[in-house]
């Protein structure tokens, strides 16, 4: 009897379904409460027809994070960059803008492993523009992987707070002894100002610091 309802769920369940509910589920629940067995339960099925399709909930994370990659470069226009600095704030603006798109979508997505071969075209177009515009590939790779680790991890932070009243200017201003750390104090304003002007301006400093670096002597 239970082997039956397993290949009866696997017949109606595709790696896509189960995909697709769990993303749902990452934004109702956050990537702590998200679970194979909960996704069964959401499906209404045994927790067996989860596992024929994913060994573990690493497995899961992994096609979350690959579909959402994959939506980036098929929802996304990537049309050529007036120059290697716009195509590296475009991808920078556009990777966050897919992270924020799902509750802790960047803290699911760091780390994972991608299963789709074709997303190296995510890789492509900025190594493609920035050795194009006279990068060597190494210089080319590390730009990219700097702007990529700083959007994800800055991401990561602003998805963590968010909404936390401890985070507050005001918050932070009522405890911390102003004469004795009168600059800390002073810096709330900037440290929490909007997150889009923080994101904006970090990303500029990198893509400043990139073409500083390019310019120096080897």
């Amino acid at each position: 009897m239970c082997l039956n309802s397993v290949k009866l769920s696997t017949v109606s369940l595709s790696r896509e379904k189960l995909v697709s509910v769990g993303l749902e589920l990452l934004d109702e629940h956050g990537l702590e409460g998200l679970s194979l067995r909960k996704l069964a339960t959401e499906l209404d099925v045994q927790a067996s027809a989860i596992y024929w399709h994913f060994k573990n909930k690493q497995e899961l994370l992994d096609e979350m994070a690959t579909a959402m990659f994959r939506r980036l470069l098929t929802d996304t226009e990537w049309p050529q960059p007036r120059d290697w600095r716009d195509g590296l704030e475009r991808l920078g603006v556009e990777l966050r803008a897919m992270l924020l798109s799902r509750r802790d979508g960047a803290k699911m997505a760091a780390g994972t492993y991608l299963t789709d071969d074709s997303l190296l075209s995510s890789m492509e177009i900025p190594l493609r523009f920035l050795t194009e515009a006279g990068f060597p590939l190494r210089d080319a790779v590390r730009a990219f992987i700097t702007v990529y680790s700083f959007t994800v991890g800055f991401t990561i932070e602003e998805q963590a707070v968010a909404g936390d009243p401890r985070y507050a200017d005001t918050a932070r201003r009522s405890r911390i002894d102003a004469e004795k750390y009168p600059l800390s104090a002073s810096a709330g304003p900037e440290i929490f100002g909007t997150p889009d002007e923080r994101f904006e301006h970090g990303l500029r400093v990198i893509i400043a610091g990139v073409g500083a670096y390019a310019s120096e002597p080897r």
